[in-house]
């Protein structure tokens, strides 16, 4: 039976091309996680989520114990076969979905009590039933349940909620069931101060996880203190183990983040984009709806393999957004996450080379001098 572990197969400064091998096949790092928030990935089959080039997708606790309940999901069969992916599925644990959605809630060292934003049920989530509830899902990787502070916050509430998820994650690791291939990964909070994210790095080394995530970023705190973090924070994590760096994100943020050492990431911006007339290209960004696509015979992006690009032209793609036709969203979408898969492979293989600086500064060249976004309002 497969064991869970992180291959390093090559590393161009702090940069590292791997491999996580899991009981539910191979994961091809740095790797960028589809979101598949209530079991899909919106707009999109498995099978053309596959075909994008990603080896892995996430679920989310908070969202499918609500909707259809963890247990009907595990009498099913599992997440996995209930929405058909083959691949390894991480699973959010629900903290940032209860803190972001549900406007009554209360936090103490049990966990946190909250109200369904769909019913307005009463719900209670802690660090043991979040892990139960990634249990039945079936998770290939199941993250502990923490607490995530909405920045800007002072010190001392930061440093609350950290030593908070410092205790929870090890309860999420004495619930944890041990299986061949399966992993627990730990997170670390701490907001943009280096001494509390260290404090919670090295505690959660400490407790021993099989991988680690970095929480509590790219929720408005800027590029520059979100890589400054990452400084402070990636030098405190084992080489041996993989590093997740949670909800991020844009193109040039993940370039940054894989430059200090990150392999995984997940983000709904290539899916929410998508489903709202944005294109993500190597000329850089465009909004289909814009009127100056109307005629235009070419595609979005002559370098891309998606089936928008091979197939149709902007002029029609442009004509479905203005039509509101479900088939917009649904081609945009597997353009966006085409693009940010081949991003991804285009990353691995410069690590792979030795040469991921002159690749970073030719991608980021391209972004610099043809991004439109700007000029393109809807």
């Amino acid at each position: 039976m497969t064991q869970f572990r992180y291959e390093c197969l090559a590393t161009d400064g702090a940069a590292r091309q791997g491999r996580l091998h899991t009981a539910h096949g191979e994961i091809r790092t740095p790797a960028f996680m589809p979101v598949g928030t209530a079991g899909t990935v919106k707009a999109m089959t498995p099978e053309a989520v596959r075909e994008t080039g990603a080896d892995i997708i996430l679920g989310n606790t908070y969202h499918l114990m609500l909707r259809p309940g963890a247990e009907r999901v595990a009498r099913l069969g599992g997440l996995r076969r209930f929405m058909h992916w083959d691949g390894p599925i991480l699973t959010d644990s629900g903290g940032f979905q209860v803190m972001s959605l549900s406007e009554l809630r209360k936090v103490d060292e049990n966990g946190v009590t909250f109200r369904s934003h769909l019913d307005g049920s009463k719900q209670h989530l802690s660090p043991e039933r979040s892990v139960e509830i990634q249990h039945l899902l079936g998770a290939t990787i199941t993250m502990q349940l923490d607490e995530l502070v909405q920045l800007p916050a002072t010190d001392a509430e930061v440093a609350r909620a950290m030593r908070l998820s410092l205790r929870w994650a090890e309860r999420c690791k004495a619930a944890f069931q041990e299986r061949a291939g399966h992993a627990l990964f730990g997170i670390v909070q701490g907001g943009i101060n280096p001494e509390l994210r260290a404090e919670s790095a090295l505690g959660l080394v400490r407790t021993g996880f099989d991988g680690y995530a970095v929480g509590g970023l790219a929720v408005g705190e800027g590029q520059a203190a979100m890589l400054a973090t990452l400084d402070a924070t990636v030098p405190h994590l084992p080489a041996d183990r993989p590093r997740y760096l949670m909800g991020v994100g844009m193109p040039d943020d993940i370039l940054g983040a894989v430059e200090r050492g990150i392999d995984m990431f997940d983000c709904v911006l290539p899916t929410r984009s998508g489903r709202t007339g944005q294109a993500f290209t190597r000329s850089g960004t465009l909004n289909i709806r814009n009127a100056r696509h109307a005629e235009d015979p070419g595609p979005l992006d002559p370098a891309c393999r998606c089936p928008a690009c091979r197939h149709y032209s902007r002029a029609y793609l442009h004509h479905l957004e203005k039509a509101k036709e479900i088939l917009s969203p649904m081609l945009l979408t597997w353009h966006n996450l085409t693009y940010f898969q081949d991003l991804m492979i285009e990353i691995r293989e410069a690590i792979g080379e030795g040469r991921l600086a002159a690749a970073a500064a030719r991608i980021r060249a391209r972004w610099s001098a043809n991004d439109i976004a700007a000029s393109e309002s809807s």
